[in-house]
């Protein structure tokens, strides 16, 4: 009982999980195209249809549009193409100010179903503002007593842009008093100041024209001028300086107009007037200090002038210049830095992305009735914005990402009771104290549908080739309905199943409107020869019905296997080494390559055929055996190193083929193997007594094998009835006990070793086999013993499967006779029966 529980709760967690991940893919998407500021309107931006993975024709179907969150429409959508236009001209600088990144978002909103595209569009800033000086000409009063060193700084200057075709540096028209230094201030702002290096002579000349020239990183560079008119005055040699280079103060952006924010105060080392000290707002500020804040001219107070607006700026960055009354006037600057905090002021605002749109009242739980998303101006927890629903109704909200929710069903819906639902959404914010909105959607039930789809037939067969390109069809199913309008529309799906243990869905793809079955990928015969599936047909009434057909698939053979080399094996290295003595005659056996193929059929027959070799003329191989054997005896002068590359192809189409590479050493005093039995018949009655019993005893019993192989065939041949299959399932009215009885011929491999097996008896209990083997064991040794074996374990054998049709059996059973007649035929060496 516990195991049943624990496997519920999995089901509902997956469950859950599949509507979390629906969900997630409703509204998560985003692509984000990148332009330059300033494109012609009707540029195209890209291609949106495409992007989103729609077609020309659904894009109209299905209400593409473009909505921006400022609320202005920069762009807009060709229906015709499927291409995001510009819609009119994009300035940077107005959208973004100085950020170096400016993200123009966009949400992209499709019906039928309804789905939520984020699309982000990246300005990118051209090099069209040059640097600006807020003043034009400027006057530096410098007393002739200022001693070399001295600093005076100057007007910064002021680039829209941003990045490389921002402001770079200054440069000084060339003058023998003044240098120009440029400090980086933490901001990053470049601040130009100019470096007295020699003392003036007022009586000399009492003015002096400089012109400063400010250069942005554009390609090519803008540029911007200022003049400086440097007068040369008497007296008063010591300027203001303030307590703190830099004042830094944060203020909420509620402050009542007239609060003092900060008192600036600056010291003079001089005495009487030319220390008294008036403040005021440095000229070349720009205007938005000089709206919000005032400065008190004796005191050094900042008050504000008007209410602070955190959205409007988090920032405000100025300098008050503190300026002495002696003659001539000399000043100090006061850098002023103000950080406005944030107040909870704006209440959140609900927005929604989807129209609406009826719900049938069958929809499952978690159906999505409406995207909505909320925002508020606010920043940090005042900007962090929840909704909810006010009334106790079948719906709920899912939250998505950032602020964006899907309106989903929670319930069973029911028209007969409620076929209008009006959902009141209250949107609250994390301020103190928490701002809250409302809005109301409107939601209408649907009805009916009492007719399933029924097909023109409930079982498809289907042959394929393998190794076919994936996505190739295999198949149609149609199926049709006597309802009409939406409820006769008919879609189709792949019932989820598994063919051992792998999703029937990873085999075959279905086209949901027309029924046409398409492969996922390239099948193997080798790996599975059938799988089956269930095809749904499914209306698109309310409530929808459905229908099952079945599909049988059955997987052709095709020659996609190249012949694999067993002998020589690859734990012996790419190329194989023999030996053989110099003395060795025509028609020796030097050695024997072995192959096998995956393929079946014809595509499974080998051919071998010597395609390289140091001397042609010595050796040769066999088309059908892969024995290599000697066409004329050694000559002194042929090389003692030999090289053969063997070729194996199949009989199939294309044909595959493989090679293996044979070294063969000459040498001398290598005794040579007797070679054929029928050559070398006198030499057997020249051994020892117990190599003529080792001889009578292996012949004895090949030859017993032999008859036993041959009685075999001629049973299953009476008992086939012209069948020409090996495997003969005895009928019911047999006298054997169990019906399941019968003979098989089974082709088996062992490492190098191929063997051919008669199997007799009970399926389910302990059985005869007879086996002949043949064995590349050695370089002289081509055939070992034919065994009579017993209790065959079935199920580790690749027995042939008798369900199979007549024609699946005949090349299988012809192929197995011919192979044993071919290892019947193989010449004994003398060496191989002693081995």
């Amino acid at each position: 009982m516990g195991a049943v529980i624990r496997i519920l709760s999995w089901k509902w967690l997956v469950i859950c999980l599949l509507h979390v991940l629906l969900l997630w893919n409703t509204i998560l998407a985003q692509i984000r195209y990148t332009i330059p500021e300033e494109l012609k309107e009707g540029s195209v931006v890209g291609n949106i249809a495409k992007d989103l993975g729609l077609g020309i024709s659904e894009i109209a179907r299905r209400k593409l549009r473009i909505a921006s969150e400022t609320g202005k429409e920069y762009f807009s959508v060709d229906l015709g193409k499927g291409e995001l236009l510009v819609n009119e001209r994009i300035d940077r600088e107005i959208l973004c100010a100085q950020s170096v990144t400016c993200i123009l978002p966009l949400e992209a909103i499709i019906e039928n179903p309804l789905q939520l595209y984020r699309v982000e569009i990246q300005i990118l800033d051209i090099n069209d503002n040059a640097p600006v000086f807020q003043k034009n000409e400027n006057i530096l009063n410098v007393a002739e007593s200022t001693a070399p060193g001295a600093r005076f700084r100057l007007e910064s200057a002021k680039d829209s842009d941003v990045g490389s075709n921002s402001l770079r540096t200054y440069m000084l028209s060339k003058n023998e008093h003044f240098a120009l230094d440029i400090k980086t201030v933490s901001d990053g702002t470049k601040v130009p100041e100019l470096v007295l290096e020699k003392s003036f002579d007022r009586e000399k000349q009492p003015n002096h024209r400089l012109v400063l020239t400010a250069i942005d990183g554009g390609n090519p560079a803008r540029s911007g001028t200022a003049e400086i008119d440097v007068r040369v005055l008497d007296i008063n040699d010591n300027a203001p300086v303030c307590e703190k280079p830099l004042y830094t103060v944060e203020i909420a952006e509620n402050t009542p107009p007239g609060a003092v924010i900060v008192t600036v105060k600056a010291a003079d080392r001089d005495a009487g007037a030319n220390s008294e000290i008036r403040y005021s707002v440095a000229p070349h500020t720009s205007e938005i200090p000089h709206d919000l804040i005032s400065v008190d001219s004796v005191t050094g107070e900042l008050k504000i002038t008007k209410e602070i607006d955190y959205e409007a700026a988090s920032s405000i960055r100025f300098d008050v210049v503190a300026t002495d009354t002696g003659i001539p006037p000399m000043e100090g600057i006061c850098s002023i830095h103000l950080d406005i905090l944030d107040i909870n002021d704006n209440k959140p605002e609900i927005i929604l992305k989807s129209l609406n749109s009826p719900v049938l009242e069958d929809a499952p739980v978690g159906t999505v009735v409406a995207l909505i998303s909320a925002k508020d101006l606010d920043a940090g927890d005042n900007g962090k914005v929840e909704l909810a629903l006010k009334s106790d109704l079948p719906f709920t909200l899912k939250p998505a990402i950032s602020n964006h929710y899907a309106l989903v069903t929670d319930k069973t819906l029911d028209r007969e009771q409620h076929s209008v639902y009006t959902i009141q959404i209250v949107a609250a914010d994390s301020g103190s104290p928490r701002l809250t909105s409302e809005k109301q959607i409107t939601v209408d039930i649907l009805d009916v549908n009492d007719n399933p789809p029924r097909f023109t037939q409930q079982f498809y067969t289907v042959y394929v080739k393998e190794n076919r390109v994936p996505g190739s069809i295999l198949c149609s199913v149609s199926a049709t309905d006597l309802d009409t309008g939406e409820n006769a529309k008919i879609s189709y799906s792949i019932i989820e199943s598994k063919f051992q243990g792998i999703s029937v869905s990873s085999y075959v793809y279905i086209n949901s409107d027309n029924g046409s079955i398409f492969s996922m990928h390239s099948f193997d015969y080798e790996k599975k020869k059938i799988f089956q599936f269930q095809v749904e047909a499914k209306d698109h009434g309310s409530p929808s019905l459905s229908n099952n057909a079945t599909v049988h698939v059955f997987i052709l053979d095709q020659n996609d296997n190249a012949p694999a080399i067993i002998y020589p094996s690859a734990v012996m290295g790419s190329v194989s080494h023999q030996r053989m003595s110099r003395t060795a005659k025509a028609g020796h056996l030097v050695t024997k390559v072995t192959a096998v193929d995956a393929d079946s059929g014809h595509n499974a027959w080998m051919f071998y055929r010597l395609v390289e070799a140091t001397d042609m003329s010595l050796f040769s191989i066999n088309l059908h055996t892969g024995e290599v054997r000697t066409k004329r005896a050694v000559y002194e002068q042929d090389e003692s190193s030999q090289r053969l590359v063997v070729e194996i192809k199949d009989n199939g189409e294309p044909v595959q083929s493989s090679t293996v590479t044979v070294d063969i050493l000459l040498e001398d005093g290598i005794q040579e193997p007797v070679a054929d039995i029928r050559q070398k018949n006198s030499d057997i009655t020249k051994g020892s007594k117990i190599t003529f019993y080792l001889i009578i005893s292996l012949a004895s019993v090949s030859v017993l094998s032999l008859l036993t192989f041959v009685i075999l065939l001629v049973k299953c041949a009476r008992n086939s009835r012209g069948r020409t299959s090996c495997c003969i399932k005895r009928s019911d009215s047999d006298d054997y006990k169990n019906p399941n009885r019968n003979l098989q011929i089974q082709l088996n491999t062992d490492g190098p070793i191929k063997y051919v097996e008669v199997l007799g008896g009970d399926m389910l209990s302990q059985s005869q086999s007879f086996g002949s083997c043949l064995s590349p064991l050695s370089e002289f040794s081509d055939f070992t013993l034919v065994k009579p074996s017993s209790t065959i374990d079935f199920k580790e054998l690749n027995v042939l499967d008798a369900s199979l049709p007549d024609s699946a059996w005949t090349f299988e059973s012809q192929q197995l006779v011919e192979l044993y007649k071919e290892i019947y035929s193989l010449p004994l060496s003398i060496e191989a029966l002693l081995r």
